[in-house]
């Protein structure tokens, strides 16, 4: 069963420099991501520089999807999760490079043959995630966690992937903040 939409309140000034809203309802751009079905993105907002203009700019949430934050940005969004199934577990990798795509960058994608799961990625940022509803599994390349409503993850640029084991639909809420990796991280990221 899927989840209630999200509802967005954004704010602004008018010529007086007035607290108002500038739009109040649905968020304007929602993506299902075919080659998961069930996988469903809400765009909810992004910056594009720190430190982040303060104005009455159009809404930057609708163009095309990309997974990772804009550089010197961030993105803020909600991703609904199904669980994972024998099939997909069986023949996901040979759809991830379609749903990374669908997502705006397939080169996030790392998965190889002996990958822990079929969706493990890596983004050069920081990213916090958040259960809302459901549970979730944070997959690295050697240690899993479980995550139920509450649990954060604080995503250091790692190679990950979100493993739904629950038979249940999860909802997650992400902040993705660019990032650069350290000289070190970065060295060792290209070998691995």
């Amino acid at each position: 069963m899927p989840f209630p939409p999200i509802h967005r309140v954004v704010t602004g000034h008018n010529a007086q420099g007035r607290s108002i809203i500038a739009s109040d309802g649905p968020l304007p751009t929602v993506v299902p991501i075919t080659a998961i079905p069930g996988t469903v993105f809400h765009e909810v907002w992004s910056t594009l520089a720190t430190p982040a203009p303060v104005d009455n700019g159009p809404d930057p949430t609708t163009g095309p999807l990309v997974l990772p934050p804009p550089a010197g940005g961030t993105r803020l969004r909600f991703v609904d999760i199904p669980p994972d199934t024998p099939e997909f577990l069986a023949h996901g990798a040979q759809r991830m490079h379609a749903a990374f795509s669908q997502t705006g960058d397939a080169s996030v994608s790392t998965v190889r043959d002996d990958s822990p799961h079929p969706l493990m990625h890596r983004t050069e940022s920081v990213d916090y995630g958040v259960v809302i509803e459901g549970e979730m599994t944070l997959v690295l390349d050697d240690v899993e966690v479980l995550l139920r409503p509450g649990s954060v993850v604080v995503q250091r640029g790692t190679n990950h992937a979100w493993a739904n084991r629950s038979g249940a639909l999860c909802r997650m809420l992400f902040v993705l903040i660019d990032g650069a990796y350290d000289a070190s991280i970065a060295k060792a990221k290209d070998h691995a």
